[in-house]
């Protein structure tokens, strides 16, 4: 059987660009991989609150830069445009908006439920970047885009909080 004909599992994850892709697994979650994928990203994310701004960002970068050949390779692979499974984006994705969270449970929690919100519906600018950039790049840059929408209400209810 050719690996686009197959539905994406656990075998899958023996290749390292599967591995990456599906996020060490998680993807593979029958249901809500991306919502587990988050909930991944935010254990991760409180792990390296520790880490100064910078190396955060820093990492954040360098892995939604490999996450676009990642993500793309991943996906021809698996002969769709972007597999549910798929959930290396959602993880860079959150690690992006948590380099804005302070260490207050409360705030990642909203932060959680705003990224997914705007990660499944879609708004502008996210679902135009969705349907308009194609491979790697298209499946980095709707959450990259979610993750800046989730941060910016972050932000303006700290402002409104303060």
């Amino acid at each position: 059987m050719a690996e686009n004909d197959m539905q994406p599992g656990i075998a899958l994850l023996r290749q390292p660009v599967h591995l990456l892709a599906l996020g060490f697994g998680v993807g593979l979650v029958p249901v809500a991989p991306g919502t587990a994928a988050t909930a991944a990203a935010a254990l991760a994310g409180w792990w390296l609150m520790p880490l100064p701004l910078p190396a955060r960002a820093g990492l954040v970068a360098v892995l939604a830069l490999a996450g676009v050949r990642i993500c793309g390779e991943s996906a021809r692979r698996l002969g769709t445009r972007d597999h549910p499974a798929v959930v290396w984006d959602e993880i860079v994705g959150f690690l992006a908006v948590t380099l804005v969270l302070p260490a207050q449970p409360l705030w990642w929690a909203a932060a959680f439920v705003l990224f997914r919100l705007f990660d499944v519906a879609k708004p502008w600018p996210v679902g135009y970047l969705d349907r308009r950039v194609g491979g790697g790049m298209g499946i980095m840059l709707d959450d990259l885009a979610a993750a800046g929408l989730a941060a910016v209400c972050v932000l303006l209810g700290r402002l409104a909080l303060a």
